[in-house]
């Protein structure tokens, strides 16, 4: 299955682009995807990443569908 990954703020940074597209097996999770994502992409590792699906926030255990959009961000705060 096709999964589109987009990347923002020092995510973007770090993979050098704002969007790539995952070819996963089915019944993979969002947090297998981003362990995936972070072995490509080690520098990932030194950041606290936020994934969202499909515009909603995730948790990660969620089961990621053909077609899906998964979005890596870093924890932001606000005042």
């Amino acid at each position: 299955m096709r999964v589109r990954t987009l990347f923002f703020g020092a995510t973007a940074d770090e993979v050098g682009k704002r969007e790539l597209e995952l070819c996963l097996d089915e019944s993979t999770t969002a947090s297998q995807a981003l362990s995936n994502i972070v072995e490509q992409f080690p520098r990932l590792s030194t950041h606290k990443l936020r994934i969202s699906i499909n515009l909603s926030y995730a948790l990660g255990e969620e089961v990621l569908r053909d077609g899906d959009e998964l979005a890596i961000f870093t924890a932001v705060s606000g005042g």
